[in-house]
Parts: structure tokens; sequence; C-alpha cells
């Protein structure tokens, strides 16, 4: 099967449908034909740089490289996790603990993956580890940032409710026991949801890339099974990691509820 290759004026009439849109939208008052049309301009202007990026050390392939690439896509993963939140912890902990999680839980589950199942050589090939590590990472931050969100949220909502459970004995991992698991669960939810329409209601982006790249389909579906089996395990274990970090900063030493180690959400911009 031939590839088709796509020439810059194709896109050209793809961005006008998107300008079409935006069109309609100021027609109906909607007021989100200017945020549209910014987001399409940052689109195309961010996936062209990161793709000269990927082209330059797609052609280098040395490790230091690849693994600064990683860091910062784990940095900027870990700010997005962060400004997402509408209660966030305060003096950093919002950051370092949506970073650190993210890191423990996609780091592992990618290199697990390239070293021991695909097996490339060398395991970190950057054709093979970027983009396995940016999948990871993106539905990581999104099961991350929602589970913290609801953590911090629900504390604060049940706050007396909390309180009244530690003035009766209970230690704090009882008092905070229904907000954690509603936490970890809205952070999973995403992704059990997306497996489980997989093939049936949607086809999966990188399967859809590859068929239209030219692969065989069946091919395609064994890469795609392998993904999202790797991308649930990454966002799971790092949704697991970042409630339980978060609800322990809640509490202190003295298993009081420090609420005021949450910003509101006036304190930042919200």
């Amino acid at each position: 099967m031939d590839v088709i290759t796509l020439e810059w004026w194709q896109l050209g009439l793809a961005a006008a449908m998107v300008v079409a849109l935006s069109a309609c939208t100021v027609v109906a008052r909607l007021g989100v034909g200017r945020s549209l049309l910014i987001a399409a301009v940052r689109t195309a202007v961010q996936l062209t740089l990161i793709g000269l990026v990927l082209e330059a050390l797609f052609a280098s392939s040395r490790f230091q490289w690849v693994a600064l690439m990683a860091l910062a896509m784990v940095l900027i993963a870990g700010r997005e996790v962060m400004t997402r939140q509408q209660r966030r912890l305060s003096g950093g902990w919002a950051f370092g603990i949506g970073t650190l999680a993210m890191f423990l839980s996609s780091f592992s589950v990618t290199v697990l993956t390239l070293t021991v199942i695909v097996g490339p050589t060398p395991w970190y090939a950057p054709q093979y580890a970027i983009p396995l590590l940016g999948m990871l990472l993106g539905n990581t931050m999104t099961g991350v940032s929602l589970a913290m969100d609801r953590l911090t949220t629900g504390v604060w909502q049940q706050r007396s409710v909390i309180e009244n459970r530690l003035m009766l004995g209970q230690p704090w991992q009882e008092a905070i026991s229904d907000v954690r698991r509603e936490a970890m669960r809205s952070g999973m939810i995403p992704t059990i949801n997306a497996m489980a329409a997989a093939g049936v209601v949607s086809l999966p982006g990188m399967m859809t890339g590859q068929i239209l790249a030219g692969s065989p389909p069946a091919l395609a579906v064994k890469y795609q099974i392998l993904i999202m089996f790797t991308i649930t395990a990454g966002t799971g274990f790092g949704t697991l990691a970042a409630v339980a970090a978060g609800s322990r900063r809640l509490f202190d030493h003295r298993e009081r509820l420090r609420l005021d180690r949450l910003h509101s959400p006036k304190s930042h911009g919200r």
C-alpha cells in the first residue's frame, strides 16, 4: 500500500475548516472563536517545532539527549497537573507530588516496556522511547490532575466530617478513606472508559495513524493493545502514588487536618 504524502496546502484546507468553525462560533456569540483560533495556531506551531526537534533527536540517537527530552516532558506535564487543580497544595507540593508520581509511574512503565517487551536496539532509541513516554505522560497527567483535584476539593468540602472522625479517634487514613477512594477512582475512570470503548465506539489515535501510514491493520492492533495496557498501568500507578502522597500531606505528624496547606482558588488565579 502506497503512503500518501500530505502537502502544506492540504493542511491549509484542514485549517480553513477550523477558521470556518471559528466564524460560526462568532456568529452564534459563543465567545470561543478567538480561543479556538489561538489553540489552532499553537497546535500548528508547537507540533512543527517538536517535529524539527524529533528529527534532530532521531538523527543523533544519543542517550543524554533522549534523557534531557524526557526530563523536559515530565517537568512540563508536572506544571500542567498543578495548573489544572482548583485547590492545590501550597509550597510547591502540588508540582512536586504530581511530577514525582508521573516520573515513577510513566518512566518505570516506559523503561520496562522498551527493555522487556518491545526490545529496540538500543533500548532508548528515540523513535520508540519518546512517543511511548509522551503517550504515557499525556494520559497519566490527566489521571493525576483529576485525582488530585478531586482529593483536595473533596477534603475541603468534607472537612467537618473528617475532623469529626479524627475527634472520634479514627486514624487519618480512615478519616479520609472515602475521599481517597473517590479521588483514585476519578483518576482511573477515563482510562478504563477508553479501553472499554476501543475498537467498538472509536479507533484509538495510534492505531489510526499507523493504518493511515500504511501499516497492516493486524500489526497496528497489536501495537495499540500494547499502548493501551501500558497507558493504563502508568495512569493507575501514577494516580495511586499521587493520591497517597497528597493525602498524607494534608495531615501533620499529630494527625491533624491541615487545610492551611491548601491554596484557595483565588490565590492562584482561579
